[in-house]
């Protein structure tokens, strides 16, 4: 396929490619609302990028994304070898349970009676809803201010025989009754008082949730918020604390954020507003989302096989499934930039797109990027064309056709193109540049995950 490059790559694509859809049967190709109740209580609220504002171009915000990615995805693996019984190495062992944490996309809510303004990091990959608490006794720099419980009318401290209690990972009964601990993949965490609170997302005012008030936060993961909101499959997240049998979020282009403040934003639905928002039309690719009883709190994926241009890839079927020992399969994740494959398959997508791919392979591992290649000169028109091979996605019932834009990412400075996918020794992740001009519904009520082609930015 024939892809335009602007000199400046502002919109790094324009391609034209054939979308082909797959076979569904007619009760799984539309969404149904679970009830009238459950859509009344529905809202949407704003995201933005972590690094939204900081007048970084679309690669240089890719390339900060794979940092960020590359160490979660490392910590995720030790962690998940080291609950099977497998040896790591011990300077990055972790003696506690460990959550995917940190996350690339903010959200805007309020706490407490009257309610106070915070900016959280929405973690598809955790839990537990947590912000950071007065009296401090450490805090990290954050743009919100730190939540005093002592000026909420509504604020109350959970006690130890409560459910969300016991649904810690590490929680010990103190003289402040439930008390706990909460580590993530980057050597962060979150020590204090589990509490409940009113919550205010956008206009919705939702009594007694149970949240972290974190009294000891350590590590640099979480400077871009006041705390994080988990939307994993566990008790303690948002989800499933709203009891809310549907929620979605809809990522605009990477390149649609940049440092002006009127650019659209993503948006995050809860309850059957998740498919009542999207502009869709009948492009929607369902797949069964499946359980890990290892590692319940994560979203896996079944995927059966990948696509490049006309060539299905010999990929073993054990590539993307979960072992017996819990560690393996596929997420999908909010929180992570690129895409992650399980190393043989991933050199199986390597290798055919520097097959089909007519460029140089750039080898100077400047991008922090696995695969580049190095753009043709420009021949002064501005614009350059290159050819780059469709790549699909075939998860179990639903073959996904991935616009040009959300895998291929260029760079006209560093004069290079490169594939945003990586290679993984565990843990496979569908990350959220795949996901881009998506709206992603998970139904936990069909455990299903849909992909609706939607212009996030008109939602």
């Amino acid at each position: 396929m024939a892809v335009s490059l602007s000199s400046v790559f502002s919109t790094i694509f324009t391609l034209q490619l054939v979308f082909v859809r797959p076979t569904f049967s007619s009760s799984r190709r539309v969404l149904h609302d679970q009830s009238r109740n459950l859509l009344e209580t529905s809202f949407r609220v704003a995201l933005k990028h972590v690094d939204s504002g900081k007048n970084l171009t679309k690669f240089e915000r890719l390339q900060r994304g794979v940092k960020r990615g590359n160490h979660r995805l490392e910590r995720i693996n030790n962690y998940m070898m080291m609950a099977a019984g497998l040896s790591v190495d011990s300077s990055s062992q972790v003696t506690s349970p460990v959550h995917a944490g940190n996350g690339e996309f903010l959200m805007n809510l309020a706490i407490g009676t009257p309610p106070e303004m915070y900016s959280a990091i929405m973690d598809t990959g955790s839990d537990l809803i947590w912000t950071q608490c007065k009296p401090c006794t450490k805090c990290f720099d954050a743009p919100t201010p730190v939540f005093d419980p002592k000026k909420s009318s509504s604020f109350s401290k959970v006690a130890c025989s409560n459910s969300l209690c016991k649904a810690l990972p590490n929680s010990q009964c103190g003289s402040d009754g439930c008390e706990y601990l909460y580590s993530y993949g980057d050597y962060s965490s979150t020590q204090g008082v589990l509490a409940t609170e009113t919550f205010t997302f956008d206009k919705v005012t939702v009594p007694v949730i149970g949240f972290g008030c974190g009294e000891d936060n350590e590590g640099s993961g979480f400077n871009q918020g006041g705390g994080l909101v988990g939307l994993g499959r566990g008790p303690l997240s948002l989800v499933s604390q709203l009891k809310k049998s549907k929620f979605s979020y809809c990522l605009t282009s990477i390149s649609d954020d940049t440092s002006s403040e009127n650019n659209p934003t993503s948006t995050l639905v809860m309850g059957s507003l998740a498919t009542k928002t999207s502009n869709y039309n009948d492009s929607i690719y369902t797949t069964p989302l499946i359980k890990n009883p290892s590692h319940p709190s994560f979203y896996y994926l079944s995927l059966v096989g990948i696509s490049v241009g006309n060539v299905d890839l010999p990929i073993k079927k054990s590539s993307f499934a979960v072992g017996s020992d819990g560690t393996g399969g596929m997420i999908i994740d909010s929180g992570t930039t690129i895409t992650y494959l399980e190393e043989s398959a991933f050199d199986l997508v390597k290798k055919q797109f520097v097959s089909q791919v007519k460029l140089d392979v750039d080898s100077s591992d400047s991008t922090g990027l696995d695969l580049c290649f190095q753009l043709p000169v420009d021949d002064g028109s501005g614009e350059t064309t290159i050819e780059i091979p469709k790549l699909v996605f075939h998860f179990d019932g639903a073959s996904l056709d991935l616009p040009g834009e959300n895998y291929m990412i260029g760079d006209a400075k560093s004069g290079v193109v490169c594939l945003a996918m990586g290679s993984s020794s565990g843990i496979s992740i569908f990350g959220n540049i795949q996901q881009q001009n998506m709206m992603v519904v998970h139904d936990l009520a069909k455990e299903t995950l849909s992909f609706i082609p939607t212009k996030c930015d008109q939602l």
